[in-house]
């Protein structure tokens, strides 16, 4: 298959390599100028979408999703795919579906989980939105990209998938890094509080799969100073797509809408930017109840 592939950044380019070792052509753009193992790189975006069977993007928000498909969407061929794996407002995703269809076609909002360590394994999650046709054509690339593909719905509805996913996430690491600190308060050895917790109510992917204390459950970025596999940053961005999208259903998120102060504050006032988001343990341990 002949596939474009936009945005060749930390996620783009693991995804884009695999593609091209499982034997499609691809060609990859990115403004960054990268290279990437397989991948023919081209000087702009549309050079990268001519003629191509399938067009993949991975970019930071919906205002450059938006800019960069007023941008290629004219040099598709009809009948061809728009595969976005980038993570943005559902309004974006909608009205970036709605160029492609006007234009012939097929759409697909298809944002991942699995971070960066997903991306080079070939085991990332990808949440679809779009017609049944546009999963159809997009599915196969998804199974050498991920381990499992879930078509959530039309149009949109992957970002939904992610947005409610990562609030969960947020929110629950932030109630794991508490009960971790309180426990140390508390006098409880950390590696008794996770043998207890991760076989009982208190199970969950934070603290099972990715737990926020050092030398604790399975590696993780705790057991790495906690350089990130999930950055904060990132996470602050989904928490607030995820109070953006609230909004805009009128829904009562107020577990999200904490979630989101806490790690803006992380981020942007405590020196969070640039740990994972797993680094909200030191943070508590800091603090007392007061400050």
């Amino acid at each position: 298959m002949n596939i474009g592939f936009i945005g060749l950044g930390n996620m783009g380019a693991p995804m884009a390599a695999n593609l091209a070792a499982a034997g499609h052509n691809v060609k990859g753009f990115d403004t960054a100028g990268v290279s990437v193992d397989g991948v023919e790189t081209v000087d702009t975006a549309a050079a990268a979408v001519i003629d191509q069977d399938v067009v993949i993007t991975m970019l930071p928000n919906g205002a450059i999703l938006r800019a960069v498909a007023a941008d290629i969407i004219p040099s598709m061929r009809p009948g061809a795919c728009f595969v976005d794996c980038s993570t943005v407002d559902v309004d974006s995703a909608r009205a970036v579906a709605e160029m492609a269809q006007d234009a012939g076609l097929l759409a697909v909002d298809a944002p991942v989980s699995g971070g960066i360590g997903g991306a080079s394994a070939g085991t990332l999650t990808f949440m679809a939105g779009g017609s049944d046709a546009g999963f159809a054509r997009a599915e196969p690339l998804f199974e050498i990209m991920g381990q499992k593909a879930v078509h959530c719905g039309e149009s949109g509805a992957g970002q939904a998938a992610k947005i409610c996913n990562n609030m969960i996430l947020g929110v629950t690491m932030i109630a794991t890094c508490e009960a971790f600190a309180l426990a140390d308060k508390l006098g409880l050895d950390r590696q008794k509080m996770f043998d207890v917790v991760s076989t009982s109510s208190g199970y969950s992917w934070t603290m099972n799969a990715y737990c926020p204390a050092p030398g604790v459950g399975p590696q993780s970025p705790a057991d790495n100073g906690y350089k990130p596999g999930f950055a904060a940053d990132l996470m602050l961005k989904d928490l607030r797509l995820s109070q953006q999208a609230a909004e805009s259903a009128d829904a009562d998120t107020p577990m999200g809408a904490l979630a989101q102060a806490l790690y803006a504050q992380f981020v942007e006032s405590e020196n969070g930017a640039g740990m994972d988001f797993s680094a909200m343990l030191p943070r508590f341990e800091k603090r007392t109840r007061d400050a």
